[in-house]
């Protein structure tokens, strides 16, 4: 039955090899809407990526906030006291605050003001899971001392570049002179360009207006042998809900990919253009595949005449959508893949293919084709051997 299989002609792929023009214009439409596909889809995970990567770089086994935060660029502070009162609980090892708010860093050579998210925790306490921090532990300790994103925008200047020259770097933050002593990686993200970490006591020195006891997040760190659902749902119960809220820091990411997808204009205007990459794809495959049965309609209809079936003729359709999906795949994804790294050298937002959207595309784009075909096949159903004889 296999070699007699091999043996068949390929209609579907000579039918789709016949017309050069056509078949460039074919897989160039499906390369752009595959295209258009990835960088949306892209685009729309660098976001959730880089709006939660801080989230989960916290180095606790539960989160707290204030219960009315949404996303950790408008952060809410509570009451310091709330923190504390966890230690009561037989599975609390540990707890430390962090104060985060946005400020305003001076770029040293141009000295324009940029906004910058501002880290304040406690130096002698686990916080953020970066061993830069760890290894500046010392120096954070000092006041007026900071540590400077790397992976920020090239607007804050050539931070980096005068650490690796310099050792330090004097710059102006929130109109106060600072020192940056050390760089770590976080990145941007549409909601902030850059990120500082400083000590506790600098932060609040950098923001004198701020009351010492209202912090933004408090890290929980728990006994071995803790579960932390358990422990989340137990501290719940003992906690007045309408001033803090305990997460863990997938629940803590979780809200803050909440915000971006359901709060946000960006994940539905991102989520659109995929829809609109899926009806141009249908619409291009579309044209060709009826202009191809429209051309060759009375060759179709001969083959009737000869004993093929109409389920044989809708299987050669089939065949040429898939062939186009395949052929036009290809070229649309080592496009995305360029456009992928131009946008992170331009914007440095964690972008990139993964397997699972390369995946993702591909079952979108044989489901483009297929459907393409199907109601294509509706002009093949049409042909009829009277028309030939």
């Amino acid at each position: 039955m296999f070699r007699k299989w091999l043996r068949r002609t390929p209609l579907a792929l000579r039918q789709v090899m016949k017309e050069k023009t056509r078949l460039a214009v074919a897989v160039a439409g499906i390369a752009f809407a595959d295209m258009l596909i990835f960088v949306q889809m892209g685009f729309q995970d660098a976001l959730f990526d880089s709006a939660t990567q801080p989230h989960r770089l916290l180095e606790a086994d539960l989160v707290m906030t204030n219960p009315q935060l949404q996303t950790l660029f408008s952060v809410k502070s509570f009451s310091r006291e709330r923190l504390y009162q966890t230690l009561s609980h037989e599975g609390v090892e540990s707890v430390s605050s962090v104060y985060i708010s946005l400020g305003q860093w001076k770029n040293p050579e141009t000295r324009i003001n940029r906004s910058i998210l501002i880290w304040g925790i406690e130096p002698d306490a686990p916080s953020l899971n970066l061993p830069e921090v760890k290894q500046n532990a010392t120096h954070l300790k000092l006041l007026n001392r900071v540590l400077f994103d790397r992976a920020g925008r090239p607007e804050y200047g050539a931070v980096a570049d005068a650490m690796q020259k310099h050792g330090t770097l004097e710059a102006e933050l929130n109109s106060q002179n600072i020192q940056v002593t050390g760089l770590f990686t976080i990145g941007a993200s549409f909601a902030v360009d850059g990120n500082v970490i400083t000590s506790d006591s600098t932060f609040l020195k950098l923001f004198p207006e701020r009351q010492p006891n209202q912090i933004e997040v408090g890290l929980i760190k728990l006994k071995p042998g803790f579960d932390p659902t358990q422990v989340q749902a137990q501290l719940a119960k003992q906690l007045p809900v309408e001033d803090v809220r305990v997460l863990t820091p997938e629940g803590f990411a979780a809200v803050e990919k909440y915000y971006w997808e359901s709060q946000g204009t960006i994940g539905f205007i991102f989520g659109l253009g995929v829809i609109v990459g899926f009806i141009v794809g249908i619409v291009i495959v579309y044209q060709i595949l009826y202009s191809d049965v429209s051309d060759h309609l009375p060759e179709y209809a001969t083959l009737k005449a000869m004993g093929y079936s109409d389920g044989y003729l809708l299987g050669v359709l089939f065949q040429e959508a898939l062939l186009l999906a395949a052929l036009g795949y290809v070229p649309g994804f080592l496009i995305a893949i360029a456009l992928y790294q131009l946008t992170y050298a331009a914007t440095l937002l964690p972008i990139g293919m993964t397997l699972a959207r390369a995946i993702a595309v591909l079952i979108i784009t044989i489901v483009m084709c297929t459907f393409s075909g199907a109601v294509a096949m509706r002009k093949l159903q049409s042909a009829d051997p009277a028309d030939v004889f």
